[in-house]
């Protein structure tokens, strides 16, 4: 069965789940990270809104046989996005993963302090790049031109719509995304005080 690039269909999320956690450390599998019953946690940050609140910007790898196993999720309005997040999205959640009090100490509480504050999405050095999306794919369908095919359909999507560009922010250590990102045209972005992360963007056409 050939792997193919499909719109995201409701049925896919619980994959959007999985796929999200197996890649999650700087490519690799974060399951070991995070105790089971919070092995929902990065999907509930970093993928399942997306889809949930903005399905038009949702598009999976489908193995052939209806299973997802990589995607490319965003949002063309980071502002509106983060808005509907704060309102519609981590009112369904929140009572799962409360906001830890004072500093987070294990990654759970991390990603939980991430989780109650959507308004960090807004960076002001990235205000040219309104649009930002997440990417990742399982390992055994990397480096088959899959990630490229996701990425054309999220890009050609966006620029339909009007769009004029996109960021995204990636863990500085993960240097296979970043040869990704390059080859694909995509320019470091200046900002200040981002940690363990570093923005790229570039046009949608």
């Amino acid at each position: 069965m050939t792997p193919a690039i499909r719109p995201y269909r409701p049925a896919d999320l619980p994959a959007l789940y999985d796929i999200c956690l197996r890649t999650a450390a700087a490519g690799g599998d974060a399951s070991g990270d995070y105790p089971e019953e919070d092995h929902e946690l990065l999907g509930t940050l970093f993928a399942a809104p997306y889809a949930v609140l903005e399905p038009e910007s949702t598009f999976v790898v489908d193995d052939g046989s209806g299973q997802a196993v990589g995607y490319v999720l965003g949002t063309a309005d980071t502002a509106g996005f983060v808005e509907r997040f704060r309102d519609e999205w981590l009112p369904t959640v929140a009572d799962r993963w409360p906001a830890p009090e004072g500093e987070p100490a294990t990654p759970t509480e991390v990603m939980a302090w991430l989780l109650h504050t959507p308004e960090r999405m807004v960076v002001p050095a990235l205000a040219g790049y309104p649009a930002h999306l997440h990417i990742d794919v399982l390992p055994d369908y990397q480096g088959a031109g899959n990630g490229r095919a996701l990425m054309d359909a999220l890009l050609g999507s966006l620029a339909a719509r009007g769009v004029p560009a996109v960021h995204l922010g990636m863990l500085t250590e993960n240097v296979a995304a970043r040869a990704f990102y390059d080859r694909l045209g995509f320019h470091e972005i200046a900002v200040p005080d981002a940690g363990v992360l570093t923005y790229l963007g570039r046009a949608t056409s």
